[in-house]
């Protein structure tokens, strides 16, 4: 879990240099660092770990008695103390001071530490808490040498998805693994805890090698001694401001501080349990952080306090809302989008879902309450208008479907009721038929309303069947009445069919008489993309994320994400799109409609583990329903090219049939933009002529240019023509393709590799080192690792990466084993990945090692 972090520390021990380990409570510092301990005793390192303990912090020298140091009698000062430590660490041998919880180590041990510090240069690494107002006595002993700084900060969803595993044995569900992140606010601890408790309180079931929630609450009276713990450094005023929150959920700062001293509030959110939102209305609200704290006031039987409690609050949630200011512009600069998610990352997601949450609960409840009291076609469009984002409930939206009478409403509130019944019908798998039959039953009764209908059933039977030459623009898209959805369903088409000019040219308009309003950029940002233009996709994609997120838009933030993926992971920035992910994963399962659009992130977010992983174990892929068909209007939607890449162990030649297979089929369904992003993908991934064939084929079709120069080098990689390759790796000009065309020479590297052609590996190799110095990704290059089933074991890959360039009795010396089990480790690496050559064995696994 912790493997990159406890790497950085090693590293700076290696060069002199201490650290400091700094986290909220139950962040894993310990962890870390005890973890480093034990990789560093293994080689023989002397380290001399301290530990501050609450109960301890007041009794002097109780810290530093802890080391066993012999003391003469008489003589226990402080210099006395420090004398003998520093004798102990004069001895032969490397040596590391770890001091574990420093803030609860008592003046008297830190005295000695700082005079320790003054005597010896012998690194130390400490941990503290993330925003600890350090004493005098506890800087001196930090900052008498210089020191590197690490920050823990909260797990993502990927992580909190791993750790599970660890936990339980088996991954969780994805509603289950965002319900853990939403409470643990991604605090290692508290996840490990949450599940524990949970499985001890049977509120978690394992079904189809899956752990499910049993009810729809994590909380359990098991929790209450971590939480307890949690909160004992709090004083009274903290405590009560907490239960306070807890009454009133997620509110406004100038409400709280009506209620709760400033003072109370600000030191809350220094000592990490509250998270400050900027809300739609650009006001800042406050959220209790972890979310299972708001669980442990809210379950406390204390009825008297609550009771008083809630009489100090009474009247207060009247306050007046904030106005927004007006005149608000955002530039269309990637670099300052790009910007503003990375220091998004430092937010906590399992907050901000929760505030989605609540907000999309409050509304679902008034809006349920004013349908039950006024049963009417608003009143029930205004609800249901929330399932299209927020998670469905089901039984409400069917009772809404069936109850509400018709008689007098608005033509386009019952077209909106009808496509939701399709919708519905869709959902609990009844077919597709079922579906085409409620909307036409309605253009039946609304016959003025047929080609708005006939525009619902187009958009329904392409998104889940094949796109027929013959689905032509709709009527409606071309007249000015009623509800827009014509042109919206055409420029989908123009996007299925790969015509994304089309497309943007179709959606042009403000679409203020859009029915479904986040359609149209949807269409917009993503023809963008398949047009190319992947920088501007991502600015327009972005920016309306982050309106969305403002606005507690949960549809807007899901289509928009799924845009903004597709460019970050084209472009290389994988961190930003995984945590982008992360925190779209983080909301649970959305409602129907954009629910296609999260399982395809789930498939994307597994797909660079794919070619890194052997096996692909723990990925959140398999969090992605499996009961979908191989091929989908977009890209991800279908499951077909995830397995494919995931479960690939075959001959380049199979891999290839395989993808011409998979690509003519989503051809044929007329889903052309996915099989060229299919196409371009395993090109990159493995080029072969008969994908690239493919490929050609559909760019020239669809009249797209932005990929010539990649589509030119690919002719020569597989054609072997490295002259003209040569040459154009040495005139090519950055384009949107620039990670493609490293990828690609990857890809063609290994498999040149596998089939034992060592010359034009050679060839591809040179190659693909010069464009990898001339234009360095941040990222390493995606590929496969190999085609083979059996993976090298970490020796094995130790070995091959230094047979590219030393004999066997090197290698011997160099690790400590004798020749005979290099050439024996050799021999097994050769057979499981079917490299010809001691060489071809060092270019193969080459990448195994992480990016430097």
């Amino acid at each position: 879990m912790f493997d990159s972090e406890v790497q950085r520390i090693l590293d700076f021990i290696a060069r002199g240099i201490g650290s400091r380990i700094v986290g909220a409570p139950g962040s894993g510092k310990t962890t870390v660092v005890r973890t480093v301990v034990t990789n560093l005793e293994k080689t023989g390192v002397a380290v001399h770990f301290i530990s501050g303990l609450r109960t301890h912090r007041t009794i002097p020298f109780a810290a530093i008695k802890g080391l066993g140091l012999e003391m003469r009698p008489g003589r226990s000062g402080v210099l006395d103390l420090a004398d003998v430590f520093t004798s102990r660490l004069g001895t032969a041998g490397k040596h590391l001071i770890v001091v574990d919880d420093l803030h609860l180590v008592d003046n008297e041990s830190l005295a000695v530490l700082e005079a320790v510090r003054r005597r010896s240069d012998c690194p130390m690494v400490a941990t503290a808490p993330e925003t600890w107002a350090f004493s005098k006595g506890q800087l001196a002993v930090l900052n008498s040498r210089p020191e590197a700084h690490l920050q823990l900060d909260p797990l993502h969803y990927e992580q909190v998805h791993t750790l599970i595993a660890q936990v339980l044995g088996s991954p969780a569900d994805a509603e289950t693994t965002a319900r853990v992140l939403t409470k643990s606010a991604g605090n290692p601890r508290l996840v490990v805890r949450i599940v524990e408790t949970a499985l001890l309180s049977n509120l978690l079931v394992l079904e189809d090698k899956q752990w499910r929630m049993a009810s729809n609450t994590l909380w359990n009276d098991h929790l209450r001694g971590t939480l307890e713990a949690l909160l004992a450094e709090l004083t009274p005023g903290e405590f009560t401001a907490l239960h306070i929150m807890a009454i009133l959920g997620t509110a406004r700062i100038d409400v709280l501080h009506k209620v709760i001293q400033p003072d109370d509030l600000e030191n809350l959110e220094r000592k990490g349990f509250l998270t400050v939102l900027d809300d739609h209305q650009n006001g800042s609200n406050a959220a209790i952080s972890p979310p299972v704290v708001a669980d442990y006031f809210r379950g406390q039987k204390m009825l008297r306090d609550r009771h008083l409690l809630r009489s100090k609050v009474a009247g207060v949630l009247e306050a007046p809302p904030q106005t927004a200011p007006e005149g608000v512009t955002t530039a269309d600069c990637l670099s300052r989008v790009l910007s503003t998610l990375r220091l998004e990352k430092g937010d906590d997601d399992a907050v901000t879902a929760r505030h989605f949450h609540e907000h999309n609960a409050s509304r679902e409840q008034s809006r349920f309450e004013r349908w039950e009291a006024n049963k009417s076609v608003t009143n029930a469009v205004s609800l249901l208008r929330i399932y299209w984002g927020a998670p469905v409930n089901t039984m409400r939206a069917l009772r809404v479907c069936t109850e509400t009478p018709e008689q007098g409403a608005e033509p386009g509130d019952l077209m909106f009721m009808a496509i939701t019944r399709a919708m519905l019908a869709l959902q609990a798998r009844q077919g597709l038929g079922r579906a085409v039959e409620i909307i036409r039953n309605f253009a039946a009764d609304y016959p003025e309303f047929h080609d708005y209908a006939e525009a619902a059933v187009l958009f329904i039977t392409a998104s889940n069947g094949p796109v027929r030459e013959d689905m032509g623009r709709p009527r409606a898209a071309q007249e000015d009445q009623g509800p827009g959805m014509g042109s919206l369903v055409q420029g989908l088409l123009e996007l299925y069919r790969f015509q994304p000019l089309a497309a943007i040219e179709t959606v042009k308009g403000t679409g203020d008489d859009d029915m479904f309003q986040q359609l149209r950029p949807f269409i917009h940002g993503f023809a963008l993309f398949a047009a190319g233009r992947v920088d501007e996709s991502l600015v327009f994609a972005l920016d309306w994320r982050g309106e969305a997120r403002k606005n507690l838009d949960q549809f807007g933030v899901i289509t928009s994400s799924y845009i903004a993926a597709h460019g970050l992971l084209y472009r290389g920035h994988f961190e930003e799109a995984e945590y982008l992910m992360s925190s779209v994963f983080a909301m649970g399962r959305p409602g129907f409609v954009v629910d296609t659009l999260y399982e395809a992130m789930l498939r994307l977010a597994g797909l660079r583990h794919t070619t890194t992983a052997t096996p692909p174990a723990l990925s959140i892929a398999a969090q992605a329903r499996t009961d979908v068909p191989e091929i989908g209007p977009l890209p991800g939607i279908g499951k077909g090219v995830y397995e494919l890449v995931a479960n690939n162990s075959a001959q380049p030649s199979t891999f290839d049939r395989k993808v011409t297979k998979l690509v003519r089929r989503q051809l044929k369904s007329g889903y052309v933009f996915e099989a060229a992003m299919t196409a371009l993908l395993c090109t990159c991934l493995n080029p072969g002529r008969p994908v690239l064939d493919l490929l050609q084929k559909i760019v020239r079709e669809s009249a797209i240019t932005a990929h010539d120069q990649l589509i030119a080098i690919a002719n020569a990689v597989v054609e072997g023509d490295h002259n003209l390759l040569g040459l154009l790796l040495k005139h090519y000009e950055p384009d949107i393709d620039t990670y493609q065309v490293g990828m690609l020479l990857r890809g063609a590297l290994k498999r040149h590799v596998i089939e034992g052609d060592a010359a034009a590996a050679d060839a591809l190799a040179q190659a693909s080192s010069m464009f990898a110095v001339k234009f360095p990704s941040a990222s390493e290059q995606m590929s496969f690792n190999s085609f083979r089933t059996t993976p090298l074991t970490e020796r094995e890959i130790e070995v091959a990466i230094l047979a590219g360039h030393r004999s066997n009795v090197e290698i011997a010396e160099h690790l400590g084993i004798s020749a005979r089990t290099v050439e024996n480790h050799i021999s097994n690496a050769l057979r499981k990945t079917r490299a010809t050559s001691r060489n071809g064995l060092f270019m193969l696994v080459g990448n195994l090692l992480p990016p430097q």
